[in-house]
């Protein structure tokens, strides 16, 4: 039963028990006052007279005081029940008639049911819509559910827990898969619901990975735990500054890597351009592409300017890389490395920290938290400048963002950057739309949440070897489908789509000196780099294998 019909229900037993009560005193007030009896039909029919202004017939001009009063009584009552209904019921009737309700079923099969509206969700939604995957969203509010409705999103309105909303509803047993974005125990709970009805794949998030255990009994597929990796992600972009090892590079076959490389500021790259640079020549390693505050660009312009806003994205052997990475690294950076403040102890954040800790690199750590019982080294509002100069920020090396609202993490990052110019900030994003942003802010390494999030599902949901989660670019393995045949200059990959193929595994070898003259063929493996939309259209462009 929805708000309004609850209220409408008690709007009517109070009206009626009011009536009932003054047929009672109008019947005993006609005898004892007017000396006029009446039966109680006759006083009921007079009470609904007067309440509905419909008049009040023979009975009218009453003799007696007492009987006076109770019919100004009477009337005063009758016009303020009328004037409680119209806020009350009548006005909402004419809202929920005039606004746009969500439907509460959907006819839909080979689809993915997402029960919770979140970043993450939202990023699927995008990567299904460019694949022409039909989705349908589950929302229990029903103001939220039209609020979705009205962006032209596929939304229910029902209950992510109900066995008739995915056996009815949503035709759950004909979707592709079942996605459980909501909270930890709710999650568990859909698993539950959802294999009741049908063996569909179940998909749940974890907020706290010790609960994946639970999500797998409940009867989940998958339970993904996207802000532990995102947290250790973090973790390695600064324990890998600090070392000359790759320890993030993505490993492809046959000693064949491809990693992001910050560029530090006072680092020989700073300020030259990629042509003045001569990183094939000196090097050997090949640029993918590049973030120039926050854009991707593959190929980057020889003309583009590298500082200390830019991350490479490179492919070589080990050795390569690793004289491409004393490049990128500041010597002045390094002789002034300081402390490492983690500001935001949730998830992510005590991901971080542990990682950090168990590094054996014996970085010191000081973290920040506005909530005391986090246990934090300061505790206070990390966009307060005074809680940052106590965390001793002028003077660190690296400064983690792992807040959970981005625009406090946007505002933090500027104040950070103000309080230290020459700072690393390394910030965690919770939408993929908030990243450019944060590199405008003054970000040195941004990873979104959201991000890591869609690419986990895509390669569980739409079969797409992902073969990292957690870097900017995505990297994929898949084949060459309607590029078979065709050389790579035909096929214009990076005009068309702004991937780069990296490498191609044939036959069992590792090809990385790929020219315009190579020849696609059947049986190939394409390792591709691209942002996450850029992987999206090329997904498009080889159609379906």
């Amino acid at each position: 039963m929805d708000k309004w019909t609850r209220r409408t229900v008690k709007y009517m037993a109070g009206l009626f028990a009011v009536i009932l009560v003054y047929a009672a005193v109008y019947d005993y007030g006609m005898t004892a006052f007017d000396g006029r009896p009446r039966t109680f039909l006759e006083a009921l029919q007079v009470v609904v007279e007067t309440f509905t202004t419909t008049g009040f017939g023979s009975d009218a001009q009453w003799e007696s005081w007492q009987m006076q009063a109770l019919i100004i009584v009477m009337d005063l009552t009758g016009v303020f029940l009328i004037f409680l209904a119209l806020p009350t019921l009548v006005f909402p009737l004419f809202e929920e008639a005039l606004s746009t309700a969500a439907p509460t079923s959907v006819d839909r099969v080979g689809h993915v049911v997402i029960a919770g509206y979140t970043p993450r969700g939202r990023a699927l939604i995008r990567e299904l819509d460019a694949r022409d995957i039909p989705y349908v969203v589950v929302e229990p509010d029903r103001d939220r559910a039209a609020d979705i409705y009205e962006t032209d999103t596929t939304v229910v309105h029902g209950d992510p827990e109900s066995v008739e909303v995915y056996g009815d509803r949503v035709n759950l047993g004909d979707a592709r898969a079942l996605v459980a974005d909501v909270d930890d125990a709710t999650n568990a709970s859909i698993a539950l619901t959802a294999t009741q009805v049908c063996d569909t794949p179940v998909i749940t998030f974890v907020e706290e990975p010790s609960q994946k255990e639970y999500h797998s009994l409940a009867g989940a597929s998958e339970a993904f735990s996207p802000r532990q990796l995102v947290g250790e992600s973090l973790a390695t972009k600064v324990t890998s500054g600090v070392t000359s090892d790759l320890d993030d590079a993505i490993e492809i076959g046959d000693g064949f890597d491809v990693v992001e490389l910050p560029v530090e500021s006072g680092s020989e790259l700073d300020g030259v351009s990629v042509a003045e640079s001569g990183i094939r020549e000196r090097t050997g390693a090949n640029i993918v592409g590049a973030w120039f505050r926050g854009e991707f660009v593959s190929p980057p312009s020889p003309d583009a300017v590298v500082d200390e806003q830019t991350i490479l994205l490179v492919a070589g052997q080990e050795e390569q890389l690793e004289g491409l990475k004393r490049l990128t690294r500041s010597e002045q950076r390094r002789r002034r490395r300081g402390h490492v403040v983690v500001a935001g102890l949730g998830i992510v954040g005590t991901t971080v920290e542990r990682a950090i800790e168990d590094s054996d690199l014996g970085l010191p750590q000081v973290t920040v938290d506005r909530d005391p019982a986090k246990d934090a080294d300061v505790t206070g509002d990390v966009t307060d400048a005074h809680v940052l100069r106590e965390a001793g920020v002028g003077a660190a090396g690296t400064v983690i963002l792992s807040l959970p609202n981005d625009t406090v993490t946007v505002f933090a990052t500027l104040v950070v950057r103000e309080l230290n110019p020459e700072i690393e900030i390394v910030a965690r994003a919770e939408s993929q739309e908030s990243v450019r942003k944060l590199y405008r802010a003054g970000a040195d390494y941004v990873l979104s949440l959201g991000t890591v999030s869609g690419r986990m599902l895509a390669s569980t949901i739409l079969d797409e070897e992902v073969i990292t989660f957690d870097q900017q670019v995505e990297l994929i393995r898949t084949g060459p489908g309607d590029l078979t045949g065709r050389t790579l200059g035909e096929a214009d990959v990076r005009r068309k789509t702004g991937c780069t193929v990296v490498a191609v595994e044939r036959d069992g070898a590792l090809v990385s000196d790929l020219g315009p003259d190579f020849r696609l063929q059947r049986g190939d493996e394409l390792v591709v780099a691209g942002t996450d939309d850029d992987i999206v259209t090329f997904s498009a462009l080889v159609g379906d294998e």
